[in-house]
């Protein structure tokens, strides 16, 4: 009989994306943009599981909790529930994660042209995660990756999964200069006797 498949390490978070008007000579092209605002922990690793994952991430409009800094044309909308897991064959990006100076959460998201806001497509997001190569493969591929501060228990989280799981690989030693072979100005291998040159020795002796 077959054991069940282990599950793996995950978070629950909202992702809060604000909509704010473009100032300046982009303004002409562009009256909005989207940024990421936020993204806040929703449940803890013991209880992620008990619920089965949210599809849909329908959005709803929130008021920011700092409101003091942000323009009064701006918006926030919040979508829910977004499963962050943590792979075990990906060990390496977590840990470059957790290596950087500020370690965070990246978001890839879209326009999605199915939600509009006054006519417009909203920034939905896609993916959450804490990997450094997940972010990396988004942007090779020129999607829109955005990122924020993960809190400290998130960080903590992490690294203890980093601890259990990540095994940096030995560093080679490097081959000293003397082990490498000699060669000519075109170069050829170049053969070095060790042997005395037989036969009269140099003229005048």
């Amino acid at each position: 009989m077959s054991s069940a498949p282990r599950q793996r390490p995950a978070i629950e978070v909202d992702v809060v994306m604000r909509r704010e008007p473009v100032s300046g000579p982009m303004s002409r092209w562009q009256a909005w943009r989207w940024v990421l605002a936020d993204v806040m922990v929703r449940s803890e690793p013991e209880d992620t599981g008990v619920q089965p994952p949210d599809e849909q991430h329908e959005p709803q409009a929130v008021e920011p909790l700092d409101a003091a800094g942000t323009d009064a044309q701006s918006t926030h909308w919040l979508f829910p529930r977004y499963r962050v897991e943590l792979f075990r064959d990906d060990p390496e990006g977590y840990f470059l994660n957790l290596d950087s100076p500020s370690p965070c959460f990246w978001v890839f998201w879209r326009a999605d042209e199915a939600r509009l806001l006054d006519g417009e497509p909203m920034a939905v997001p896609q993916i959450v995660t804490l990997s450094y190569h997940d972010a990396g493969r988004w942007l090779d591929a020129q999607e829109r990756v955005d990122q924020v501060p993960a809190p400290d228990e998130v960080v903590a989280w992490l690294r203890g999964f980093v601890d259990a799981n990540y095994q940096p690989e030995p560093k080679r030693r490097k081959r000293p200069d003397s082990f490498k072979p000699l060669t000519d100005r075109f170069g050829q291998p170049v053969r070095i006797s060790t042997e005395k040159l037989r036969g009269g020795g140099p003229p005048g002796r």
